[in-house]
Protein backbone atom coordinates (compact mmCIF):
# COMPACT_ATOMS: atom_id res chain seq x y z
CA UNK A 1 0.00 0.00 0.00
CA UNK A 2 2.90 2.09 0.89
CA UNK A 3 4.52 1.78 -2.99
CA UNK A 4 0.57 2.74 -4.24
CA UNK A 5 0.14 5.70 -2.18
CA UNK A 6 3.57 7.66 -2.72
CA UNK A 7 3.22 6.67 -6.89
CA UNK A 8 -0.40 8.14 -6.56
CA UNK A 9 0.92 11.49 -4.48
CA UNK A 10 3.49 11.43 -7.38
CA UNK A 11 0.83 10.91 -10.14
CA UNK A 12 -1.43 14.24 -8.82
CA UNK A 13 2.07 16.52 -8.10
CA UNK A 14 2.59 16.07 -11.79
CA UNK A 15 -0.59 16.12 -12.95
CA UNK A 16 -1.18 19.75 -11.60
CA UNK A 17 2.49 20.63 -12.57
CA UNK A 18 1.74 19.84 -16.25
CA UNK A 19 -1.58 21.70 -15.74
CA UNK A 20 0.06 25.09 -14.10
CA UNK A 21 2.43 24.66 -16.85
CA UNK A 22 0.82 23.63 -20.11
CA UNK A 23 -0.47 26.19 -21.34
CA UNK A 24 2.43 28.61 -21.22
CA UNK A 25 4.50 26.11 -22.66
CA UNK A 26 1.86 25.97 -25.57
CA UNK A 27 1.97 29.28 -26.78
CA UNK A 28 5.95 29.30 -26.40
CA UNK A 29 5.79 26.23 -28.46
CA UNK A 30 3.33 27.91 -31.18
CA UNK A 31 4.68 31.11 -31.04
CA UNK A 32 7.88 30.20 -31.58
CA UNK A 33 7.04 27.86 -34.72
CA UNK A 34 5.23 30.91 -36.23
CA UNK A 35 8.40 33.03 -35.83
CA UNK A 36 10.59 29.95 -37.32
CA UNK A 37 8.71 29.84 -40.53
CA UNK A 38 8.81 33.84 -40.48
CA UNK A 39 12.46 33.76 -39.98
CA UNK A 40 13.08 31.50 -42.83
CA UNK A 41 10.81 33.01 -45.22
CA UNK A 42 12.40 35.95 -44.66
CA UNK A 43 16.04 35.17 -44.27
CA UNK A 44 16.77 36.67 -40.65
CA UNK A 45 18.37 34.88 -37.82
CA UNK A 46 18.44 37.28 -35.33
CA UNK A 47 17.66 35.38 -32.13
CA UNK A 48 16.25 38.11 -30.42
CA UNK A 49 13.38 38.04 -32.79
CA UNK A 50 12.61 34.63 -31.65
CA UNK A 51 13.03 35.59 -27.98
CA UNK A 52 10.99 38.61 -27.98
CA UNK A 53 7.71 37.50 -29.28
CA UNK A 54 8.02 34.34 -27.20
CA UNK A 55 8.51 35.89 -23.72
CA UNK A 56 5.80 38.45 -24.31
CA UNK A 57 3.04 35.96 -25.20
CA UNK A 58 3.97 33.55 -22.34
CA UNK A 59 3.77 36.60 -20.26
CA UNK A 60 0.30 37.82 -21.21
CA UNK A 61 -0.78 33.67 -21.13
CA UNK A 62 0.23 33.47 -17.40
CA UNK A 63 -1.20 36.89 -16.81
CA UNK A 64 -4.46 35.54 -18.07
CA UNK A 65 -4.79 31.98 -16.91
CA UNK A 66 -3.24 33.47 -13.53
CA UNK A 67 -6.12 33.33 -11.31
CA UNK A 68 -7.13 29.41 -12.74
CA UNK A 69 -3.39 28.44 -12.24
CA UNK A 70 -3.39 29.71 -8.56
CA UNK A 71 -6.65 27.95 -7.59
CA UNK A 72 -5.38 24.67 -9.04
CA UNK A 73 -2.31 25.08 -7.27
CA UNK A 74 -3.96 25.93 -4.48
CA UNK A 75 -6.63 23.06 -4.67
CA UNK A 76 -3.75 20.62 -4.81
CA UNK A 77 -2.29 22.10 -1.76
CA UNK A 78 -5.20 22.29 0.53
CA UNK A 79 -5.58 18.66 -0.37
CA UNK A 80 -2.57 17.51 0.74
CA UNK A 81 -2.83 19.12 4.12
CA UNK A 82 -5.71 17.70 4.51
CA UNK A 83 -4.90 14.19 3.99
CA UNK A 84 -1.84 14.24 5.41
CA UNK A 85 -2.43 12.47 8.56
CA UNK A 86 -4.03 9.68 6.46
CA UNK A 87 -1.06 9.83 4.27
CA UNK A 88 1.70 9.39 7.83
CA UNK A 89 -0.82 6.55 9.39
CA UNK A 90 -0.70 4.60 5.72
CA UNK A 91 3.22 5.00 5.57
CA UNK A 92 3.91 3.98 9.07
Amino acid sequence: MNELLIAQLGKDALRTALMVAGPALAVSLVVGLVVSIFQVVTSLQDQTIAFVPKVIAVMAVVAISFPWMTAVMVHFTTRMFTEFNAVVRQLS
